[in-house]
């Protein structure tokens, strides 16, 4: 008798709760920014990261300039940004950047980069010479930088974080013990000595972290007390979404309850800021810490 395959039935994804809705993009500054950055030719990881939050940020006139392409030479499982072989990057890119900073009357700029693994500096020149490119058409706008993992190339570091940004980010992204799930090509020790350098030079420390990936509550206040012990400044944790489904699935939505209970336990263990919500990015709300 014939007898037909058993099928296992794939469990439903998980649905989002209410708290987790974002307004869709609209309104005449909202538009302004996406012009300035197609007549620019810029890339935002606003864009390349699916971001929540984008319609609020340019809608009040801000956004986060990607650098050095829009194609990374890492496959982090949770990062929605295209890996590949990127092309040359163009060295005309600083000067766009800041004239479009300019031209936006940014108070305080973010900027942030894909990974160039394949450069021998890491992108570091790039970095430099646009930080210095907004500093003069801009002297009066603050800049934050989220960089990338340099691999160890402490060189190649100190060029970067040394163009005059006040605020130097890294993100080490989740726990210690989802780091090779999360992010197979980087370590945790590694960044946390990043950051531990980043404060030795003198600026200020800024990092995030996700939750919602499998995580415990115990794994992350050890997080913090690795970040705290290597001289991080700032802390933002926020809620991990699926960008595709090729992407790690979401394990788990956080109550915005226990995002608060994280920000106190944060202020508790010795951060100068925390930002801590089911919304929250890097960038998010960048210029309060200042």
């Amino acid at each position: 008798m014939f007898e037909l395959p058993i099928v296992e039935k794939k469990e439903p994804r998980r649905r989002k709760p209410d708290w987790l809705r974002v307004k869709l993009p609209i309104g005449e500054e909202f538009k302004k920014v996406r012009k300035l950055v197609d007549e620019y030719k810029l890339h935002t990881i606003c864009q390349s990261g699916n971001c929540p939050n984008m319609g609020e940020c340019w809608g009040a006139g801000t956004a986060t300039f990607m650098i050095l392409g829009n194609t990374c030479t890492r496959s982090c499982s949770f990062c929605a940004v295209k890996t590949g072989r990127p092309p040359e990057y163009d060295e005309d890119e600083p000067r766009r950047v800041a004239e479009a900073i300019k031209l936006m009357q940014v108070k305080h700029a973010v900027l942030t980069s894909v990974n160039r693994d394949e450069l021998k500096d890491r992108g570091a020149e790039i970095w430099y010479q646009t930080v210095r490119s907004v500093k003069e058409m801009s002297p009066n706008t603050t800049i934050e930088t989220l960089i990338p993992d340099t691999r160890g190339n402490w060189e190649a570091l100190e060029r970067m974080i040394s163009g005059g940004q006040e605020v130097v980010s890294h993100n080490m992204e989740t726990v210690e013990k989802l780091y090779r799930k999360v992010r197979p090509q980087a370590r945790y020790s590694r960044s946390l000595e990043q950051i531990q350098r980043i404060k030795n030079f003198g600026k200020r420390t800024k990092t995030g972290i996700m939750v919602g990936l499998g995580e415990t509550d115990e794994q992350v206040f050890e997080t913090m007390d690795h970040l705290v012990e290597h001289g991080c400044d700032v802390l933002t944790i926020g809620q991990y979404l699926q960008p595709t489904k090729m992407h790690l699935e979401v394990d788990s939505y956080v109550h915005p309850d226990k995002f608060a209970e994280y920000k106190e336990v944060g202020m508790k263990k010795g951060f100068d800021y925390v930002e801590s919500g089911p919304l929250v990015r890097s960038s998010y709300h960048a210029e309060r810490h200042l």
